[in-house]
């Protein structure tokens, strides 16, 4: 009962924030898009659905135009902001996942495993999160499993990082040397008791890595190295690119929708992290 009620406590002041409720009501815009996809775009998004570079709101069949191959531009749009949903959650999910298992084994054995797991930290830190990104999926090949791994990889640290810190804070706090009078395993107190007090300052990151996640995303399938099966935003500024004089709203579109999502999920997350930050000083 009383999850629920500070649960609600922080939804109700973090619904007086304007940045969050506009980043929030895009975020669910684009996130019913992407759900509904196959329903409002039905079919193919690669088809070929009508002649070539028909500019926007020029036929009533076609609202946004096509690509110059023919392709329907709005159906590549929905399909798009579905893989971008996809493939931002997942990722975050996957770093948030393997930086809370880190960072809580390190924060709890301390001495040398925390030594050695934080150098493993540092190692990644070190490359910058696109460039391993880039490095891994030009080894693995294009497809959105493997780039949701490879975002992932460069992800991971700073949810291990905090967990880690937020850990070391509640080692020695009374219930964990209770837990320990009891006969508990370390791994059972380490991941069943502590772990989860530790996840909720680690979630507002969530915003952070999924806008990069989305960013990440469209930079390789702007290079190439998307998955080819699946719709991205970032493959179709690519293909409008070499039209950019006679046809420039194939990349404008796209690029719209790309800045709209990442600049919504900023805005949200530091609303979140400004309103849990503002309760726990309180």
């Amino acid at each position: 009962m009383a999850g629920r009620k500070a649960g609600a406590a922080v939804l109700r002041d973090l619904m007086r924030r304007p940045e969050a409720l506009i980043g929030g009501a895009i975020l669910m815009l684009l996130i019913l898009i992407a759900v509904l996809a196959p329903v409002l775009a039905p079919g193919d998004p690669l088809a070929i659905a009508g002649r070539p570079l028909i500019p926007p709101l020029t036929d009533a069949a076609h609202p946004l135009g096509t690509d110059r191959l023919g392709r329907d531009l709005l159906a590549g749009l929905i399909h798009g902001a579905r893989t971008s949903v996809t493939v931002g959650l997942a990722a975050a999910l996957v770093a948030i996942g393997v930086g809370m298992v880190v960072g809580t084994a390190a924060g709890f054995a301390g001495g040398f495993a925390d030594e050695a797991l934080m150098r493993v930290v540092d190692a990644f830190q070190i490359v910058p999160g696109f460039l391993l990104a880039l490095a891994f999926v030009s080894v693995s090949g294009p497809s959105l499993g493997v780039v949701i791994l490879a975002i992932a990889l460069g992800a991971w640290t700073g949810p291990a990082r905090l967990a880690r810190a937020r850990v070391l804070s509640l080692r020695e706090t009374e219930f964990v040397a209770a837990a320990r009078v009891l006969g508990m395993h370390p791994a059972e107190i380490a991941f069943r008791q502590i772990m989860p007090l530790a996840l909720p300052p680690v979630l507002t990151l969530t915003a952070v890595i999924v806008a990069g996640a989305v960013l990440t995303e469209s930079a390789l399938s702007f290079l190439g190295l998307g998955d080819p099966n699946v719709v991205t935003w970032g493959g179709m500024i690519a293909e409008g690119r070499n039209q950019l004089r006679s046809a420039a709203w194939l990349s404008i579109i796209p690029g719209i929708a790309l800045v709209l999502t990442v600049v919504s999920t900023y805005l949200f997350g530091e609303a979140l992290t400004d309103t849990l930050t503002g309760r726990r000083q309180a």
